[in-house]
């Protein structure tokens, strides 16, 4: 199947951002209403990750998450996307193990904790990979204001495509946004906003 347009993505991400609560892209962040100043992006998830265990936000509490939502079925969006993760931490040498990589699943049906591990291990040992039931998955992506939904062209209750938006979130050790990055941000870039951020950090 060719890749969908990124414009489309947008779109959808801004119409979902309207949606629940009025959201701007800002500066690299994502801010609520005018002068609200508060991030509207994060908060507590329980999920499972892909040796099966139950993890939660709490978890990553004292490091970075750089966090992607996508599925193992994929195409071509969610495996570049974790290929520029990748790039981009090793790119940042020691610097990088300030970082958990996150991986979420937006198909949980399909990507089962056995599934993910497999999937999750062509990209090396740092990621991380977390599914659920449909429920804790929702909950997950509608705190970080991200959009899902199987396309409607599937053949088969197997054989199908999701679209989702694709958007990189950089959340800081106390849990809290810190920015995001597009899709068409390339490795070079991207470990430059880690070190950035990395730098400016407490």
């Amino acid at each position: 199947m060719p890749r969908r347009p990124v414009l489309i993505f947008a779109a959808l991400v801004l119409l979902l951002a309207a949606g629940l609560g009025g959201f701007a892209f800002m500066g690299g962040s994502l801010h609520g209403p005018q002068g609200a100043g508060t991030a509207l992006v994060g908060g507590p998830f329980s999920l499972l990750d892909q040796d099966g265990k139950r993890v939660t936000e709490k978890d990553f509490r004292g490091k970075y998450m750089l966090v992607f939502f996508g599925y193992t079925y994929c195409p071509d969006v969610c495996p570049t996307e974790l290929q520029v993760m990748m790039a981009a931490l090793d790119q940042l040498g020691p610097q990088a193990d300030r970082i958990q990589p996150v991986f979420v699943s937006i198909d949980p049906a399909r990507d089962t904790p056995e599934v993910l591990k497999a999937y999750v291990g062509n990209f090396g040992p740092r990621l991380m990979g977390l599914t659920g039931t449909p429920g804790e998955v929702a909950a997950m992506a509608k705190a970080y204001r991200v959009f899902y939904a199987r396309a409607s062209n599937g053949s088969s209750s197997t054989d199908y495509l999701m679209d989702h938006s694709s958007i990189i979130y950089l959340m800081g050790p106390d849990g809290s946004f810190v920015r995001h990055m597009a899709y068409t941000t390339d490795a070079q870039k991207l470990a430059a906003d880690l070190k950035e951020a990395l730098r400016t950090s407490p």
